[in-house]
């Protein structure tokens, strides 16, 4: 490929935001990432992939004088990389692309802490995190509240948010003090900009953009804050994009009516964010002055264009993946989209785990144990990590739709109990729950109530629960649920029933068609 040729391939990257700049003007170019996802390759669409991301930050930091790179977390779980190789990819990837600044997201911690502070002693990128206190921990020493980066005479000075782990990381796999987000936040960036003079203060969190919960945002941190000038997110999966600004606003009004950028670029790697800032014109600049534009990751590169000694090192662990991924075990008569939170994939879901532990307790029953009927089945959907297009199913897709190490558990409930985790999903707009039930709302995200079986469930009746132990734990906000009795535990993973029900689909020759129907439902009554 001649030089001409890279050239024109690497032009549109570099923005028409570069065009706004005078020929001597002192910039500061951020490209930033989030939620990342193990999505190593590129998707079937053509999206995403590492190598590709890589060209793309390689070409900025060749047209750029000043580049820092900005990951917002979550760089993990998502793909049989993590799956099958528990960071071993990721990590070192991570460190090849040459990110300057790291922080935390809630799935860096799915294999535990002592897991985590073995991987992030290698990490060569700033780590930050100012709102977790891991005193006594293994990773007590490993992450630092903020960083200061000089870049052309200026002081810029980053730190890292973290979510409140309770009810989202299990408690099995964290450890550590949580501190509030906006009082932390705001004592360590008026530390920044007033005590430490720094010219711009940039918070990186990973505490999520749009409202599902009682925990912070990132609009509701900036309009309580007055020291920050840019937050880099993620957790929410929010793609920001400045072209349609009434969508997802990149301003917000902060405490003193100031306005705040505010950015982030989806998930699974499919966008880099590029944030270019006037260094000469900043004691006066706010956020809309910070130009910023999302950059596509595509399989636009040739070969030789990406870099050769990642693509070296993917190799290996690409083979065993694709050895994996391509073993075909069933049909999907459509197409079903990871993200919606009613409709085919969480119906799916929850009628997969009824069907499974109603077949595993009657078999229990049958040999001697006494174990009690199933009466419903819950899925949280943050467990659905993959879409399902038409067509083939391969056993690696199953695998990495339902990647995490979660175990199929019956619990008894008291129905008041799994009312109010209803109502939890009801608020967020819906969950998996099996064909049985149905939840009728006002439409506008509160709970009316539950219809099991044909009948209104019983507040003060107990109810026979599948789900996964992370949701019996009360995780993904549905608190009310650790108030249970266990009553069995499976002893394999998830993902082995669940493939198996996909491979006796396929064996059979019924193509997989789950009800796409709501089960949350509006009353047409009202």
């Amino acid at each position: 490929m001649n030089i001409l040729s890279i050239f024109k391939a690497a032009a549109p990257l570099l923005g028409a935001a570069a065009l706004c700049f005078g020929a001597n003007a002192e910039k500061l170019v951020i490209l930033h990432t989030n939620d990342t996802h193990s999505a190593i390759d590129v998707k079937a669409d053509g999206t995403g992939g590492v190598l590709q991301r890589k060209a793309i930050i390689d070409s900025v930091r060749k047209a750029e004088k000043n580049v820092i790179t900005v990951d917002a977390g979550d760089m993990v779980q998502g793909s049989l990389y993590f799956k099958y190789f528990r960071g071993d990819v990721e990590y070192p990837l991570m460190n090849m692309t040459g990110y300057d600044v790291r922080i935390l997201g809630n799935h860096e911690f799915d294999n535990g802490m002592k897991d985590l502070a073995e991987r992030y002693k290698d990490v060569k990128a700033s780590r930050l995190s100012a709102n977790y206190d891991f005193s006594g921990t293994e990773l007590e020493g490993v992450f630092s509240p903020y960083v200061i980066k000089k870049v052309g005479g200026k002081k810029i000075g980053f730190f890292g948010l973290n979510v409140d782990p309770e009810s989202l990381i299990s408690h099995k796999n964290i450890n550590v003090r949580f501190k509030e987000i906006i009082p932390e936040a705001n004592k360590i960036a008026a530390f920044l900009k007033h005590d430490k003079k720094c010219d711009l203060v940039v918070a990186v969190t990973h505490i999520g953009y749009e409202k599902e919960n009682d925990k912070t945002t990132d609009p509701e941190l900036i309009a309580a804050s007055k020291d920050i000038d840019i937050v880099i997110g993620g957790h929410s999966h929010t793609l920001i994009d400045p072209a349609q600004p009434d969508k997802h606003p990149s301003l917000i009004m902060n405490a003193e009516g100031k306005p705040v950028r505010v950015v982030q670029t989806g998930k699974y790697g499919r966008y880099i964010g590029k944030l270019t800032i006037d260094l000469d014109n900043l004691k006066e600049a706010d956020g809309s002055d910070f130009a910023y534009e999302l950059i596509p990751v595509t399989d636009r590169f040739p070969t030789e264009a990406l870099d050769a000694k990642m693509m070296a090192f993917i190799e290996p662990y690409r083979q065993v993946v694709d050895s994996v991924g391509g073993r075909v075990i069933a049909k999907a008569a459509y197409g079903m989209v990871n993200g919606e939170r009613v409709g085919a994939m969480p119906n799916m879901t929850a009628d997969i785990t009824f069907d499974y532990l109603t077949h595993k307790a009657d078999s229990l029953r049958n040999a001697g144990v006494d174990i009690p009927r199933l009466d419903m089945a819950i899925m949280n959907v943050g467990g659905i990590r993959q879409d399902m297009p038409e067509g083939d199913i391969t056993e690696g897709q199953i695998l990495s739709t339902y990647p995490f190490s979660n175990y199929f558990v019956i619990v008894e409930v008291k129905g008041q109990d799994l009312i109010d985790a209803l109502a939890v999903g009801a608020r967020k707009g819906g969950e998996g729950i099996s064909r049985n039930v149905r939840v009728v709302t006002d439409g506008e995200g509160n709970l009316l109530r539950v219809i099991i079986d044909g009948d209104v469930m019983d507040p003060d009746k107990n109810y026979f629960l599948g789900t996964i132990n992370y949701a019996a734990e009360g995780n993904d906000d549905m608190v009310s649920l650790a108030r249970h009795r266990l009553i069995w535990t499976d002893d394999v993973e998830v993902a082995a029933p669940t493939l198996r029900w996909f491979e006796r689909q396929g064996e059979l020759g019924v193509p997989v068609a789950p009800d796409p129907n709501p089960r949350y439902v509006k009353d047409t009554s009202l």
